[in-house]
This record gives C-alpha cells, sequence and structure tokens, in this order.
C-alpha cells in the first residue's frame, strides 16, 4: 500500500532529522519506506496497517511534535486528536489570541492541561494537537474547548483541578 501525506515544508527537516535519523528510526520501528520531498510531500509505502499508524505519527510531526513524542502512537492505547482553530474562529487575530490563550503565560496553561491529562499538546499554525492516551485525551480536549469558547482561565484551571481530583479517588479506588 502506498499514501501520500502533506506536511509543512519547514517540518520537513525535523522528519528527515540530522543525516536522516528519524526517517531512518520511523522507517524501522514502523516498517515502512519514506520518500521525502523538500515540498513537504511524503510518501509512504508498506502493509496497509504500517502504513496507517505510520501516517498518523508523521502527520503529528508535521503538526509541531518531536518524533520521539509522534512515536508513541505507535503504543495501542494512545490517539492522535487536532483541534482545527478555523473552524471555532473566524479570523488571524482571534486565532492569535487564542493560541496565547492556550500557552498561558510562561507556558503556564498548555503545561498544566498536559499534566493533568497525562498529554503533549502542540499549537502550530492553526491548529492545536494532542497526544495522549484514549482515556485522558477527553480532558484535554474539553480543556482546550472550554480556552476557545472564551471561558476565563481561573474557570479552566478549577475544571482542571476537578479532574485532578476525579483521577485521584478513582486511582485510590483502584481504578
Amino acid at each position: 500500500m502506498e499514501e501520500i501525506v502533506r506536511i509543512p515544508a519547514e517540518r520537513v527537516k525535523i522528519l528527515i532529522g540530522e543525516n536522516g535519523k528519524t526517517k531512518e528510526m520511523l522507517q524501522k520501528k514502523c516498517n515502512i519506506q519514506l520518500e521525502i520531498d523538500n515540498e513537504g510531500e511524503v510518501r509512504i509505502s508498506g502493509e496497509t496497517q504500517e502504513v496507517y499508524f505510520s501516517k498518523n505519527i508523521i502527520f503529528a510531526i508535521g503538526r509541531g511534535f518531536n518524533p520521539r513524542i509522534a512515536v508513541k502512537l505507535l503504543e495501542p492505547d494512545y490517539t492522535f486528536y487536532i483541534v482545527a482553530l478555523k473552524e471555532y474562529l473566524s479570523n488571524e487575530n482571534a486565532i492569535k489570541r487564542v493560541k496565547g490563550r492556550i500557552i498561558g503565560e510562561d507556558g503556564r496553561m498548555k503545561k498544566e492541561i498536559e499534566a493533568i491529562a497525562d498529554c503533549r499538546i502542540s499549537v502550530y499554525g492553526n491548529t492545536v494537537a494532542i497526544i495522549g492516551k484514549i482515556d485522558a485525551i477527553e480532558y484535554a480536549k474539553e480543556a482546550l474547548e472550554k480556552i476557545i469558547r472564551g471561558a476565563k482561565h481561573a474557570s479552566v484551571y478549577r475544571y482542571l483541578a476537578n479532574v485532578r481530583r476525579r483521577l485521584f479517588e478513582e486511582r485510590l479506588r483502584g481504578k
């Protein structure tokens, strides 16, 4: 099977890696072959299942993730989710403002969401992408949607504190 994925041209160097090491690592771990051009077109060849999983990894790298984080998508309980900010917001100024709110002062909001939801977030271009465990990623999605819809940071922090408490109680009960 063969698939073509497009990533931003400025992310091609990260996908290839120094001396081709990232490309080589992906080919080995995913059991695929990659052909990458300088414009961001990536041709993936291999068995159907391998191509499917590697496509998500390459797309995640294209959305701003470090390749070491993106390969977590090979683990069975990890997933990848993208929020297209243009679906929620009407202009570039609004997108820029919301991206700043998602990151927060000194990256505090983004770090807090990542810590509570045990995930990684990338704010890149007009998207916000999340890599995390399937069961916990919903908390990150909810927090991001609150921010996008204009909720105050204080209410998002309150939501995250409630999530933290709920997760702690579940661990105590042995779930």
